[in-house]
């Protein structure tokens, strides 16, 4: 159910891959957000979901991001070059909602981030103006984890568990999947290295045995490995060609069985690329054989401009989409 890979290509592009690994459409639609729109947390597709105190702010960055049900943001980047993307994990708990903290429903945590921060730093430090409230989308809670990167390279994960906030922050912290928390899942990389060094594999090679299913732990011991042995790209397009052979390979098949519950398979639905030093956005829609971005440059972002939309489920769509977007009211 989704997997991050940050990748810092040297003298070219830091540059992201995220897989959305979901049981149905997330309906998603490329956004473009000028600056100095006012935004309210409080509210969900049109509804009032924070009643007490909700955080409300102006946005400061203009972004490009890709939405969720209509209802919030999943994933994207602003004009800043900062990144973020919001992935599922089951045990995310904000704690007991303080009414004398503003509220913000956790499907625009992400939008918030990108609105007022040019770096990682900024963001974590805007997380103390605000408390996250959990809500339900399609019937599915939404329990998530949040990815953060910058055009310098640097990284972050935020997670929310048992009413603690607990932030990973170093540009090494490069992938990300869902369960367990991300500490836990450090742990199980590190156990994973370990044995195969006992079995005698010092280096890289097609003999060292990789984890090759499609839970969460497999997948981010898959994207470490391939995402570590990332040659330097001669490019800007081999540099997204080679994160997305990365995300690629972490993605879920159609039909892969993952548990049981509501849906037994989330098979990738898209995914993303970040270019985060050209402001590039990449989306590859996995029931099109074609990839499609846009260019944060080509849209007007002042204030008062309008938002811009673009639906990616489209089989003509391919190569640079930034003049097929069109005026749309803003989703949120």
């Amino acid at each position: 159910m989704c997997t991050r890979i940050l990748w810092n290509t040297g003298d070219h592009a830091v540059l992201t891959g995220r897989t959305m690994d979901w049981p149905e459409s997330t309906e998603p639609v490329l956004t473009v957000l000028p600056r100095g729109q006012e935004r309210d947390g409080g509210t969900l597709a049109g509804a009032t979901v924070v009643g007490d105190n909700p955080l409300r702010w102006t946005s400061r960055f203009a972004s490009l991001v890709t939405t969720v049900y209509g209802a919030g943001t999943a994933d994207g980047l602003n004009e800043a070059g900062l990144g973020a993307h919001m992935l599922y994990l089951d045990s995310t708990d904000p704690g007991p909602r303080d009414p004398g903290t503003p509220g913000l429903q956790i499907a625009l945590w992400i939008q918030y981030l990108l609105d007022g921060a040019a770096t990682v730093r900024e963001a974590l430090f805007l997380l103390d103006a605000c408390q996250l409230v959990p809500v339900e989308m399609h019937g599915f809670r939404a329990t998530v984890h949040v990815a953060l990167e910058d055009a310098s390279g640097d990284s972050a994960i935020i997670e929310y568990i048992a009413g603690e906030r607990r932030v990973h922050h170093d540009r090494s912290y490069t992938i990300m999947t869902n369960e367990p928390p991300y500490d836990e899942q450090l742990h199980l990389l590190r156990e994973q290295v370990r044995r195969v060094k006992e079995l005698g594999h010092d280096g890289p090679g097609s003999e060292v045995p990789l984890p090759g299913n499609v839970n969460a732990v497999d997948r981010f011991q898959r994207a470490a490995y391939f995402g570590a042995l990332l040659p330097e790209p001669a490019d800007d397009r081999q540099a997204v060609a080679a994160i997305l052979a990365v995300t690629r390979n972490a993605s879920v098949p159609f039909g892969a069985p993952y548990r049981e519950g509501r849906f037994r398979t989330y098979n990738t639905e898209y995914r993303t690329v970040c270019d985060l030093t050209n402001k590039r956005y990449c989306f590859e829609l996995s029931t099109s054989p074609n990839l499609l971005w846009a260019e944060l440059d080509r849209f007007d972002l002042s204030p008062g401009a309008p938002a811009m939309t673009l639906d990616p489920d489209d089989i003509d769509l391919a190569g640079n989409v930034s003049s097929r977007f069109t005026p749309s009211p803003a989703p949120f």
